[in-house]
């Protein structure tokens, strides 16, 4: 499990998995790049902190 910051939220999002997270809010959210996620809600494309692959660390 990671954490990341949602700066267009200002809130915390934690991974439930490699390409899905779950945000304070619940709201279920899409990896699409390091710093890219998108609200599977929405459609909106959100500015995060860092969500890097497992096999980078």
């Amino acid at each position: 499990m990671k954490l990341f910051f949602d700066f267009d939220d200002g809130d915390f999002a934690m991974s439930i998995s490699d390409s899905m997270a779950m945000d304070s809010d619940g709201n279920l959210m899409m990896r699409m790049g390091d710093h890219m996620a998108m609200d599977m809600d929405t459609g909106d494309i959100h500015m995060i902190s860092s969500w890097s692959d497992d096999d980078e660390e």
